[in-house]
């Protein structure tokens, strides 16, 4: 797939809204609320005027004779009433009432609803009623799939939805704002998860490099790329060091999203290596394969300077991107090697598996000179996240404040981020023997906490600084659930998108 191929590709389904059903639409997607006691029903929930009366009622019954109960994700199909123009009825538990109050419980009904019908081209859904943005969002990103290099033979008979229809009560101003925002925000993290899925071989730094500038260009920023020769010159010690062991040199993109008039500017950087084998230091063979994630940083921070383009937010932003491929060969660096990065800190290499670091290092130096507002990076960067916190919930780190503030926001759409400390013990770990600083400490204890606080001497003092570990949730390595397939996942394009929208003191529209 060429650069332009993969800025073209659609890659979710046509969501409108609908105020009513048609002869065209071959299923109706209903949520059930959980009953609150065990002497009460399961309840339907509907936009008004949608069904009327007599087919709801049926449906309802119809769903008790089934034993549905409204549990979150519980999905029950059944054939439609005969007055209703659809062939096919399917129910999603959304929990109880007070669940809704989550926009988060209704994106992954949304996207559980959808991943179930494979097969059915046009579906209207009433899930908008308890949340439309939500409900949009779940059912783009629940209905995506990467399959662009299966052949005809071995892709599925049965295609995800290429229409989904949210009802509404009336198709305002507003609602179409809401849904028009949560369709570029679902579009940038599908990006992020195109560039995250495609292997290896056909994305390296170069390559990852065009199809940034491609995507960038046509979102109206300003793109520089600097290739290995420029790199070398600059003196980006940690890029060209991480990327000088393999045959495709190492790349720095930048991205810029310049509001007019803005008087603030947000700078950020994502960790891009497009393949990390560990260096000399090298990984286990069990599992490498999913290293062909460990550019999910750098593929959020595209897809999210883009989205702040679409959404054209008040607020400058600037990405900066370093992309290397990490390979063991004659000519990669050592452990013990001794590099300099890019503003002048010596880093003496312990470990080359601790190579995101060194290229995070360098990108963050380089941000800090555009004198940003804030700072955001974000990066697969250590396997202690997942120790620390599992696969599903980013760790949140950097200056207290601003930290908090990305947690909370990260929460409030569904990412989940969770604030971590820095403890101030854990710096002298860092010390060297013959450098400025070591790239990994001398213990295994708190490796989120300490590779954090390695970033951290690169961040311009009195910054807001935050840094998302993503290292387990932006690859989803397990089975389907909510609106997440296997692998990528777009982890943690929607907390930027929204932190960039918060700093602008731009809220989300509602209807």
């Amino acid at each position: 797939m060429s650069a332009n191929d993969f800025s073209d590709r659609v890659r979710g389904p046509r969501i409108d809204l609908t105020t009513g059903l048609s002869a065209d639409d071959d299923v109706l997607v209903v949520g059930l609320i959980a009953p609150a006691d065990d002497d009460t029903d399961a309840t339907l929930l509907l936009v008004d005027d949608l069904l009327g009366d007599e087919p709801a009622e049926q449906i309802s019954l119809a769903l008790k004779a089934l034993g549905a109960g409204g549990s979150r994700g519980e999905i029950t199909r059944l054939p439609a009433p005969a007055s209703l123009p659809v062939d096919v009825v399917l129910a999603v538990g959304l929990g109880a009432a007070a669940d809704l109050d989550d926009p988060e419980v209704v994106r992954q009904a949304s996207g559980e609803a959808i991943r179930a019908l494979d097969g059915s081209p046009r579906v209207v859904s009433t899930l908008s009623a308890a949340g439309l943005a939500a409900a949009a969002e779940g059912a783009f990103l629940g209905a995506y799939r990467y399959d662009e290099l299966r052949t005809e033979k071995s892709r599925s008979s049965k295609q995800p939805p290429a229409t989904v229809l949210l009802a509404v009560a009336e198709k305002s101003k507003q609602a179409r704002a809401e849904l028009d925002h949560a369709l570029v925000v679902a579009d940038s993290v599908a990006i992020a998860r195109d560039f995250v899925n495609t292997p290896p071989n056909l994305l390296y730094p170069a390559e990852f490099a065009e199809r940034a500038r491609v995507l960038g260009s046509k979102a109206g920023l300003r793109v520089e790329i600097l290739d290995d020769v420029e790199l070398a010159k600059a003196g980006y010690g940690g890029i060209v060091g991480v990327g000088q062991g393999s045959s495709r040199k190492p790349r720095l993109v930048r991205l810029t999203h310049e509001a007019k008039g803005a008087d603030r500017t947000v700078a950020l950087v994502g960790k891009g290596i497009t393949f990390d084998t560990g260096g000399i230091s090298i990984k286990p063979a069990a599992g490498m394969e999913h290293m062909t994630s460990d550019m999910g940083g750098a593929a959020a921070v595209i897809a999210s300077v883009i989205a702040a383009a679409r959404l054209d937010v008040p607020v400058t932003v600037i990405a900066t991107v370093p992309m290397a491929e990490n390979m063991p060969s004659s000519t990669a660096q050592r452990p013990g090697d001794v590099l300099t990065q890019y503003g002048g800190t010596t880093v003496e290499v312990l470990n080359t598996d601790a190579e995101g670091r060194l290229i995070l290092a360098d990108a963050i130096v380089r941000a800090c000179e555009d004198e940003p507002d804030f700072l955001i990076d974000t990066a697969t960067l250590t396997g202690a996240q997942m120790v620390a916190l599992g696969t599903r919930t980013p760790g949140v780190l950097g200056t207290e404040d601003f930290r908090d503030r990305v947690a909370a926001i990260s929460q409030s759409v569904g990412e989940n981020g969770w604030p971590m400390p820095m403890p101030t013990e854990l710096r002298s770990d860092l010390n060297s023997r013959v450098a400025d600083l070591a790239n990994v400490t001398n213990h295994r204890w708190g490796g989120m906490l300490s590779a954090a606080m390695f970033l951290r001497e690169f961040v311009t003092e009195g910054l807001d600084w935050v840094h998302i570990d993503v290292a387990g949730p932006a690859f989803n390595t397990g089975g389907p659930w909510g609106y997440t397939g296997k692998g990528g996942t777009g982890v943690p394009v929607r907390t930027i998108v929204a932190v960039i929208e918060d700093i602008a003191g731009q809220g989300r529209p509602t209807p």
